[in-house]
This record gives structure tokens, sequence and C-alpha cells, in this order.
């Protein structure tokens, strides 16, 4: 198993999200060889702007290993986190954050690039062109119907 492998879980919850007509966002979180958290965007079905897939995949690692810090784990999301999902993922001390397509508009490397922990591995660009195609899709989808 390998990074491929893992953002290609993260993909299959950005799939749900999409299916469910949230924007297709998805990510798992993984200790060792094993995924203890998965999760998609949910903004839409929970009515809230910080069910990010980030957000809900810290919180259900969290749950799963009992404590708020996942120092041994690594994120992978399919999109590059925004300014609250990197701060939650700093304070998580998440060792790896491992994203696919970069957000040029609202990613946190354009407005805050030091709010990751200092220890955490950042690693991007896996399967990009399928997350960014994804997103595309999902944004094309959506501007033939209201537009």
């Amino acid at each position: 198993m390998d990074d491929e492998y893992f953002m290609k879980q993260a993909f299959r919850e950005a799939c749900k999200a999409y299916e469910k007509g949230e924007v297709p966002v998805g990510a798992v979180v993984v200790a060792g060889t094993r995924i203890i958290g998965r999760a998609h965007n949910l903004i839409e079905t929970l009515t809230d702007v910080t069910a990010h897939a980030e957000m809900q995949a810290i919180t259900a690692a969290a749950n799963m290993i009992g404590g708020k810090y996942l120092n041994e784990c690594s994120l992978y999301v399919t999109l590059e986190p925004c300014i609250m999902c990197a701060g939650a993922i700093g304070w998580a001390q998440l060792s790896r954050l491992v994203y696919g397509a970069a957000d040029p508009k609202r990613g946190y490397t354009r407005f805050t690039p030091g709010a990751l922990h200092p220890k955490t591995e950042v690693v991007s660009g896996i399967l990009a062109a399928d997350c960014a195609d994804l997103l595309t899709a999902f944004f094309e989808e959506k501007r033939g119907k209201n537009g």
C-alpha cells in the first residue's frame, strides 16, 4: 500500500460526495497501513460550513483512537486543504498531509503556508488530474443546471 492506494480511497469518498450533490472532496486518515477515519464533504447535508471532508475524517480518526493527536497518522485528501482545515491538521499534529489537486483560489498554501505542525511532511499532486477532473465535472454540471 502506498500514497496512490490511499488517495484512491479518498477519491472514492469524493465520489460519494459527488453523488450527494456535495463538492466532491474526500479524505482518509491512515495509521500505519490501516484507515482509521474516512469522510467526504457534508456541508450541504449537515447545513454546516465546517463539515469539510478533512474535518470529518480527523474527527472520525480521533474518535477511533480515543485521542486528539494524530501525530503518527497521515491524512489523504483529494483537494488541497483550506485554511480552516490546515489549522485543524496542525492542531491534530498529523505527521503527513498528502493531497491531490492544488487549490490556487482557497488552498492553505496561498494564505497560511505555516499553519501545519512544523514536523508535518507534505506531499502534493497524487492523482491530481483525477481529483481535479472530478471537481471540474461537478462545477460544470452545477453551472449547466443553474445558468
